[in-house]
């Protein structure tokens, strides 16, 4: 046993220093296994160390006094290693929170950025058109009742693509600060489909494409905004229609399976990019370095936004929204929760 002071702290190092350096070890192997087994270890390891000091600095005497000593310390580490864990679970899973909620705060600058150079890009692009048009008629430029005529109509579209594009901006706005609230009634699916159906039958006779529905004979109830979803099934079938080549078709049904209502819209169009798949439903994401692309076959311009609409749409009823490739065409599919019995 240790006389002097200098004597006591070279007996309690060299007894506790192999504790903490095997702590140490064993830390280092279980570092991408179980937080349990660390956190143990982390605990254990200055208990343990202090064990191994006073047990150096007895001199292996096992007294009465590191009897009592020995006791103290097994009923700390009893309590402390239980405590650790459920304190290092807490904190891990808030600081794997923290880093989530980071995460969707980056995602959400980065989609704000994006829909801010959108709108900067997008909405320059009707306005230079509109103020083009209105400048050569002002001017005198355009006389002929004709050219009048058609500047006059072709301002007109300018004007509605501009406030679509407006309506889907703000409507983007409210999905993307959660401040959408939806008022869910009973719907039918069918009803529903028949009313996209009649609805976009102009523009898909104007594109030579042929729009027809499958619909099973009983009714297809769920819990929806009869607006929002129309909203979403109109935006799948006017994406369909404007890419797919004149005397294809697009068509609509419904059903259910798996304890959930679907319905789906397929076309006949050239399909979509797998490159472009896990982008489809992104904010003015058009898989094409064209970001406005022309009007062609009657079919006015999107907006860039349709889909990334109808996938938020499609979230606030408790459902969601894929896409995939078939053989001929692709095929979009909205699965909502039926209502509970």
């Amino acid at each position: 046993m240790p006389d002097d002071t200098v004597q006591l702290i070279t007996y309690t190092l060299a007894c506790s220093v192999p504790v903490v350096l095997i702590g140490a070890l064993i830390l280092r192997a279980n570092s991408n296994r179980s937080l349990t087994t660390s956190m143990a270890v982390l605990v254990l390891i200055p208990t343990l160390a202090t064990l191994a000091g006073i047990i150096g600095v007895s001199g292996l005497m096992f007294t009465h006094e590191l009897q009592r000593t020995a006791v103290v310390l097994a009923v700390v580490a009893a309590v402390t290693v239980p405590a650790a864990i459920l304190l290092g679970r807490e904190q891990a899973r808030k600081t794997v929170w923290e880093k989530q909620i980071r995460e969707q705060e980056r995602a959400a600058e980065q989609s704000r950025r994006e829909l801010v150079a959108w709108v900067s890009h997008d909405l320059r692009t009707p306005l230079a058109g509109i103020l083009a048009m209105a400048e050569a008629l002002a001017d005198g430029v355009v006389t002929g009742r004709a050219d009048v005529t058609h500047y006059a109509e072709q301002i007109g579209c300018e004007t509605n693509r501009l406030s679509r594009m407006v309506d889907d901006l703000f409507e983007m706005s409210k999905i993307n600060a959660g401040a959408l609230r939806l008022e869910l009634e009973p719907v039918d699916l069918r009803e529903l489909i028949d009313e996209v159906l009649a609805a976009n039958r102009p523009t898909a006779e104007r594109a030579q494409v042929k729009l027809r529905a499958e619909q099973p004979d009983r009714r297809i109830v769920v819990a929806a905004s009869d607006q929002a979803l129309g909203r979403v099934l109109t935006n799948l079938v006017s994406n369909a229609i404007a890419h797919t080549p004149p005397g294809g078709e697009v068509a609509l049904s419904t059903g259910i399976s798996g304890g959930q209502a679907w319905a789906r819209v397929d076309d006949t169009g050239p399909g979509i990019a797998e490159a472009d798949l896990p982008r489809i439903f992104e904010v003015a994401y058009r898989g094409t370095a064209a970001r406005s692309p022309v009007a062609a076959g009657g079919v006015p311009t999107g907006s860039g936004m349709g889909l990334a609409i109808a996938a938020g749409l499609a979230r606030a009823h408790r459902g969601d929204i894929t896409v995939e490739n078939r053989d001929r065409g692709c095929r979009f599919e909205v699965r909502l929760p039926l209502p509970d019995n």
